[in-house]
């Protein structure tokens, strides 16, 4: 099993959709991570509102230490991308703040 990359989801709520967004700026003006889209509503297994950045494998040892420094009252969900969706979303995980229950079924 190889890591093509890494997905980060951002989780956030009404209440802190703007620090979020704030979050993916600065961490685009400090690495080149591309911020998908600020759902405002759920989306695939996710159980709260979320944003996808894709982080390289050479990236992944810097942006994770700093999102785990600056995430403030954002959760963020990190998983690597085998292949597998289900093992990638449901075995190899990390969480930065706090942990929800996936939706796993869509897999």
């Amino acid at each position: 099993m190889k890591i093509r990359d890494y997905h980060a989801h951002l989780y956030y709520h009404r209440g802190n959709i703007e620090e979020a967004r704030t979050l993916a700026v600065e961490l685009g003006r400090l690495y080149p991570v591309p911020v998908g889209t600020f759902h405002e509503k759920k989306v695939g297994p996710h159980p709260v509102w979320s944003c996808q950045l894709t982080l390289t494998n050479e990236l992944f040892a810097s942006v994770i230490p700093w999102l785990i420094l600056n995430h403030g009252t954002v959760d963020l969900f990190i998983h690597p991308n085998t292949g597998d969706d289900l093992a990638d979303h449901r075995d190899h995980v990390m969480w930065i703040g706090k942990s929800y229950d996936l939706n796993l079924d869509i897999f």
